[in-house]
């Protein structure tokens, strides 16, 4: 069931209407036809398929939400360009193919740590999202990276912090956090630029800044 017809066929079969309601009051509303499959059962389709970047590619370019969701859990980060990186961003079009792109895949790639400084800029809400995202997955899965890559952005966070739309806000918050519960040091600077943050003159901020300090905060863990 490697081939492309074949597995939209099949994810097509496993067309799950209820799951569609639920995910779209959770905010799941993609331009793609959606099929309201869960996330483990598109985990263990993908589990054979692993790394499989042609394949990847092909359904990326499907139509088909589910389909580009396999596409994360199949591709090959090792085989991942700059340009394909470009182009599934802009393609994103919900929240969880953001975040699944960017923590199974974008995250594991060489540009990764570049990606945040540029995407953080973008207007778009789901581009942006995917920069601070991808912010918050390198904290969590690449262990060999210096505290500096975290440091340095630590100013993004700040300045993007006003940003008030829902996706992009709370994927800021998430950064913030995960780069403060990386190790000592860094939390300390996290918690540093939360009460920094806290100062600034707009209500999304000063969420940002309380929510990742009841987390970070010494007396609190």
């Amino acid at each position: 069931m490697d081939d492309v017809p074949a597995l939209l066929a099949h994810l097509r079969s496993c067309r799950n209407d209820r799951n569609i309601a639920s995910q779209r009051r959770f905010g799941v509303t993609p331009r793609t036809e959606q099929l309201g499959i869960p996330i483990p059962v598109l985990r263990r389709l993908a589990r054979p398929l692993r790394r499989r970047h042609d394949l990847a590619l092909a359904l990326w370019e499907q139509p088909v939400h589910e389909a580009r969701l396999l596409a994360a859990f199949v591709e090959d980060p090792a085989r991942v360009t700059v340009r394909q990186m470009g182009a599934w961003v802009r393609a994103f079009d919900s929240w969880d193919v953001c975040d699944q792109v960017c923590g199974n895949v974008f995250d594991r790639t060489p540009y990764a740590v570049a990606r945040p400084h540029l995407w953080s800029r973008r207007r778009e809400e789901f581009v942006k999202r995917a920069g601070f995202v991808l912010m918050a997955s390198l904290a969590v899965h690449r262990k060999e990276l210096p505290d500096a890559v975290f440091l340095d952005f630590l100013p993004v966070i700040a300045r993007e912090s006003d940003d008030e739309r829902n996706y992009v806000k709370k994927a800021v918050n998430w950064a913030l956090r995960q780069i403060g519960k990386r190790n000592p040091r860094l939390r300390r600077a996290a918690i540093a630029e939360a009460r920094r943050i806290q100062k600034l003159d707009s209500r999304t901020a000063r969420w940002i800044a309380a929510d990742a300090l009841r987390e970070l905060q010494p007396a609190n863990r």
